[in-house]
């Protein structure tokens, strides 16, 4: 599971900043989900091989006891909850105010790993204006530019560092033939409902097991001989001998059983249609590269006006997942649910498909043969071979010359023709183009 390091301090110190900065790029995934408020923001990071998701909270006042100020509180006080490390921002040029005095004293009382950072430090002398931060007591305070990127490295590494992130262990004994399977989705379109119809009513339960610093647990069952592995994202907890299934929204532990899965069976409100946090979601499975099968609930609950509205809500808003089967199900009537598993094991069996050098290669010379790509500049791209690059998602590497030219178009249509002939569905497929270097580039000049 990705460390999560939470942003917190009052409003203007740079939080947004150093933020971005963590994030490295405006294409990390950074979601403004409905329902929490427009300050609490989600983005995923990486230093070296370490990644992590960082969350970004809004002006933070402890103390706050009504209006938008105490929503914001209680966002900021489930990113805390949320979190590995706390990064507690402050601005070094303004020096200590009485609401970094209130926000210290909540974090010391929490007893989170809690860092000290002093943004805004570019060009200060540590010694002099750095040390007043030392009277807030949460020891060495780490100075910081985010806007010009000194010092974040080096706070990434001490916020990590405490963590002791496994080495590779990630091979180890992990049993490949148990599908492991997340139910996600908003709260309240059935996922609780949808879980207990199948642990009521297949009988399949043996134990649960608790996982990682937020308590994900996982369910293995069996259904017609094929092991699976259920990572809860409705939060299931044992009460007496029965699974009671509390919905209970958490983004990061959403977007962590997202990525420990093989597949995703994204679960939508047909009484709502698609959500810009539907949407969200969807964009986040899709850059997991994981497979994904769609399932609309509440089908019965609907008439046929809505059910058309729907449709045309998933073409709309999800168009990047026409990979994905989909169906329409009422957990509560227990309808539908047969063809869903049918597609999570194609979609479990597309992600890991193996496919040969030999194949893949005709493939894509036949594929030329039918449709050249366009040329780019004095030179049309010449593909020669292709071979597979990966697993879960499926990843087809394919060399030659001036690949640089080949347009997203024509990637689209050797996606196509790749995927209708290994029959893939439910999964992504990622296309990589490796160009041949000249060994007469730098001979020019002769």
């Amino acid at each position: 599971m990705k460390p999560v390091l939470a942003l917190v301090g009052r409003p203007n110190v740079g939080k947004s900043t150093l933020f971005n900065r963590l994030t490295k790029s405006r294409d990390a995934i950074v979601a403004d989900f409905a329902g929490l408020t427009r300050d609490r923001h989600y983005g995923q990071g990486r230093q070296g091989r370490y990644e992590y998701i960082v969350i970004d909270t809004g002006g933070f006042e402890p103390d706050a006891s009504s209006g938008i100020y105490k929503e914001m509180a209680k966002q900021t006080q489930q990113a805390v909850a949320e979190a590995d490390v706390v990064v507690f921002v402050v601005d070094a040029r303004a020096g200590v105010s009485a609401q970094d005095h209130d926000i210290a004293k909540y974090l010391r009382r929490i007893g989170k790993p809690c860092l000290l950072v002093a943004n805004k430090a570019e060009g200060m002398r540590e010694g002099v204006q750095i040390s007043e931060f030392y009277e807030l007591g949460l020891g060495d305070v780490i100075p910081v530019s985010a806007a010009h990127g000194q010092g974040v490295r080096s706070l990434v590494e001490l916020a990590l560092d405490p963590l002791m992130l496994p080495e590779d262990d990630e091979d180890s004994e992990v049993d490949t033939t148990i599908v492991k399977l997340a139910v996600a989705g908003r709260p309240n379109v059935g996922k609780s409902t949808l879980i207990n119809t199948w642990l009521g009513e297949e009988r399949l339960v043996a134990f649960d097991m608790p996982g990682t610093t937020r308590d994900a647990i996982t369910v293995p069952f069996e259904r017609d001989g094929q092991k699976f592995e259920l990572i809860d994202t409705a939060g299931l907890r044992r009460k007496g001998k029965v699974f009671e299934a509390i919905e209970k929204f958490s983004v990061v532990k959403t977007l962590q059983a997202i990525e420990s899965a093989n597949v995703v069976l994204l679960l939508l409100d047909a009484t709502q249609g698609v959500t810009e946090q539907d949407a969200h979601i969807a964009g986040f499975i899709l850059e997991s590269g994981r497979a994904v099968v769609l399932a609309v609930n509440k089908w019965d609950a609907v008439d046929e006006y809505q059910r058309e509205l729907v449709h045309r809500s998933i073409e709309n808003r999800l168009p990047f997942l026409k990979f994905a089967n989909l169906h329409t199900i009422s957990a509560k009537k227990r309808q539908g649910l047969g063809p869903v598993w049918k597609s999570i094991s194609q979609a479990h069996k597309s992600a890991m498909v193996k496919m040969s050098t030999p194949v893949l290669t005709r493939l894509l010379l036949e594929s030329v043969q039918f449709q050249s790509p366009q040329r780019g500049g004095m030179f049309r791209p010449k593909l020669r071979y292709a071979h597979q690059g990966g697993m879960n998602p499926p990843v087809i590497v394919i060399h030659g010359n001036s690949l640089e030219h080949v347009t997203e178009t024509y990637k689209r249509y050797l996606e196509g023709r790749f995927r209708k002939h290994f029959d893939l569905s439910g999964t992504p497929l990622r296309i990589e183009m490796k160009t041949s270097q000249n060994p007469y580039a730098d001979k020019d000049s002769d």
